[in-house]
């Protein structure tokens, strides 16, 4: 969901060193300052189909348009427009697992189902929101399965060719791709920035629902080790042997109010990012990366390194 506001005009600065290391950083309003601090990776997660469960690895490949395996997979209506689990809840209970030569799925109530992956000899229109493009159908029996378990008539369909889908223009490179995710490759969430959520949130009206895990925001990478919403002034990164641009943050949406676990919808975290992470009328957590070194690889451990920040006292967008 790309935001509306012109991106800010900050300066880059050069983030000399292997740690993160950050002169002035502004955050709600308080300056303060920091020496060292190492960041490491600790969480990767794939999403085989978009709005469905995913999954926790421990290395996974970076391609141009994402992590391997990444959002490849969706389902889409009788007019082809992605559905999500906006719309139907009960597809954040879906387990994908990859398979030779495809998917096996699970759901409750439910036998589960081996889904071979299309060749792409047919192809069908879709639409993910703005971005419109072709993709290869499942066999029927997956169009039926997926149908039953929400309630509703959906086809399965798979991104055979990732190269026909390019990020927002106005964040991206003429060559930059992205697989079926919202829209940009990776997602990068802090744990520093969730814990000062989560205690936003027990201390609000709605305390009850807290803490949230960070499985609501279905990030890819994870980090520790930086102050909460530092990753806001983030502008390069390199993590392992990879290298990302960090593009945009991400604008949260009701997504992030379902339970991963029940399907049942609340109204946090949105109502506590609404009134703490508010500009331009939208709630922000996590930033967008995009990838300048496919085939690298990236492994839960590895150290993370800013290699170009701002200061910066609101989110990139």
């Amino acid at each position: 969901m790309p935001g509306t506001a012109q991106p800010p005009d900050d300066r880059v600065v050069p983030a000399p060193g292997a740690a993160y290391r950050l002169a002035s950083c502004r955050r709600s309003g308080v300056t303060g300052s920091l020496t060292s601090v190492t960041l490491t990776l600790t969480g990767i997660n794939r999403y085989p189909i978009k709005s469905c469960r995913g999954h926790g690895v421990t290395c996974a490949v970076v391609e141009p348009w994402g992590l391997a395996g990444d959002r490849r997979w969706m389902l889409v209506d009788d007019d082809g427009c992605v559905v999500t689990a906006r719309q139907c809840p009960h597809l954040v209970l879906v387990r994908p697992e990859f398979q030779p030569g495809g998917l096996l799925v699970r759901a409750p109530d439910a036998d589960p189902l081996q889904v071979r992956t299309p060749d792409g000899a047919a192809l069908v229109d879709v639409r993910v929101f703005s971005s419109a493009l072709a993709a290869a159908p499942a066999p029927d029996e997956a169009h039926a399965w997926f149908s039953k378990v929400i309630g509703q008539p959906v086809r399965l369909v798979y991104l055979d060719d990732p190269t026909r889908r390019r990020p927002s223009p106005r964040y991206s490179k003429a060559a930059d791709r992205v697989s079926f995710a919202d829209g940009y490759p990776l997602l990068l969430a802090t744990e520093e920035s969730l814990a000062a959520l989560n205690d936003l949130i027990v201390k609000g009206p709605r305390a009850e629902e807290g803490p949230v895990p960070m499985a609501r925001f279905r990030p890819n990478l994870v980090v520790t080790g930086a102050p909460a919403w530092a990753e806001d002034g983030w502008r390069v990164l390199r993590i392992g042997a990879a290298q990302f641009r960090a593009v945009k943050a991400c604008d949260r949406c009701v997504l992030t109010t379902i339970d991963p676990d029940t399907a049942s919808r609340g109204r946090e975290p949105l109502m506590t990012l609404a009134r703490h992470r508010r500009w331009d009328g939208k709630a922000w957590f996590a930033i967008n990366l995009i990838p300048d070194s496919p085939g690298a690889a990236v492994r839960v451990g590895d150290r993370v390194e800013v290699t170009e920040q701002v200061a910066a006292g609101e989110p990139l967008r």
